[in-house]
């Protein structure tokens, strides 16, 4: 059974096809290549990834297959957390695999594939999140992450606009 359900004008698609999976989709309106460099460029990721009111510093950013990355998220009451994960597959600009881990719960990595589809002036972006359980998965939807990613989402799309050319 797929639970659906989308965040009204971000067009963001969440869906858990499968027992142990979410699948995000998006609409993005710019070029797959840009797309693609905004979520692998180390200098841009500060200015769009996680939530209003948030801030994130890139502390490791390795994007080649082995490579490894953290970030960093500092709320607006001073409180920190870390994400780090390893690249498993970079292959620009259509595909990334990569884990994903959040320092608070150490030992749930998620496995994540990336698939950018290339629309012409716009990309359709593709995560498949691979849990090693049914509960972490449901854990990770109970914890507002798709809220989160929604508004990681709006940021990334106000980037892109600016960034037209």
């Amino acid at each position: 059974m797929t639970d659906e359900k989308t965040t009204g004008a971000n067009e963001t698609r969440v869906t858990t096809p499968a027992e142990r999976e979410i699948v995000t989709e998006r609409i993005f309106n710019a070029p797959r290549d840009r797309v693609f460099a905004a979520m692998t460029d180390p200098e841009l990721i500060p200015q769009w990834w996680g939530p209003h009111g948030t801030t994130t510093s890139v502390d490791r950013m390795e994007v080649e297959h082995g490579g490894a990355w953290r970030f960093v998220i500092r709320n607006e009451d001073g409180s920190e957390t870390g994400f780090p994960g390893t690249y498993r597959e970079v292959s620009p600009p259509e595909r990334t695999v990569q884990t994903f881990e959040w320092e608070g719960m150490p030992g749930h990595v998620i496995v994540e594939t990336a698939r950018f589809e290339d629309l012409g002036e716009q990309t359709k972006y593709v995560n498949v999140s691979l849990f090693h359980t049914t509960e972490e998965r449901d854990g990770m939807l109970a914890s507002g992450m798709e809220a989160g990613q929604a508004e990681t989402f709006e940021r990334l799309d106000e980037l892109l606009a600016g960034s037209a050319g």
